[in-house]
């Protein structure tokens, strides 16, 4: 088993939140696991990104090759395609369908989703929208995560248990909101 994932957005939309999620659920799995982060500056919208490579081999390096990702997520459409030329051929791409206008020259939304649907594997969701129609707001970037689930190759869960463990010092209702956002998300994805 070997997976490697981009994870990208925009500072402050929990990306590194699901790449410790992630990295917990394969640690459980005994899974080796290299990530390397580069931090934009989240109070102005900068790009955040995270590279994640999950194996049952040990791995080398943490840094992902352009045409080498099997999995992008990405909680902004913009971001999905600024990351696009470390896509394999037949990766999946996993992004909210909601822009985060944080540039005066943001590009056509329509002309993003256009380009998006043209890829062979792509999951566009609305999760903001998602995650505010059912109560959990705060949860929007695991509703994404839960969306991804199948493409990571990690069981359900895993995943679940995984919350439970990174959110469980915040308390129950924080654990549950997640959850229910995992559920969300994968419910979305079928």
């Amino acid at each position: 088993m070997k997976t490697d994932i981009i994870l990208c957005g925009v500072g402050g939309q929990g990306i590194l939140s699901i790449a410790t999620i992630i990295g917990e659920a394969a640690m459980k799995e005994n899974l080796y696991i290299k990530q390397a982060e580069v931090h934009g500056m989240s109070q102005r919208g900068g790009d955040v990104q995270s590279n994640l490579r999950i194996s049952s081999d040990p791995i080398s390096s943490d840094l992902i090759a352009k045409g080498g990702a099997d999995v992008i997520i990405s909680m902004e459409p913009m971001e999905a395609l600024r990351y696009l030329p470390f896509l394999k051929k037949e990766g999946w791409i996993i992004t909210s369908s909601t822009p985060f206008v944080n540039i005066p020259n943001y590009p056509d939304i329509e002309v993003i989703r256009r380009d998006l649907s043209l890829l062979p594997h792509v999951i566009m969701i609305d999760i903001e929208q998602q995650a505010r129609d059912a109560g959990v707001p705060r949860s929007a970037n695991v509703i994404l995560l839960g969306a991804a689930q199948q493409a990571l190759g990690i069981e359900y869960d895993k995943l679940e248990e995984a919350i439970r463990r990174v959110f469980g010092r915040k308390g129950e209702a924080i654990v549950e909101a997640n959850i229910k956002a995992l559920a969300i998300g994968r419910e979305a994805s079928r």
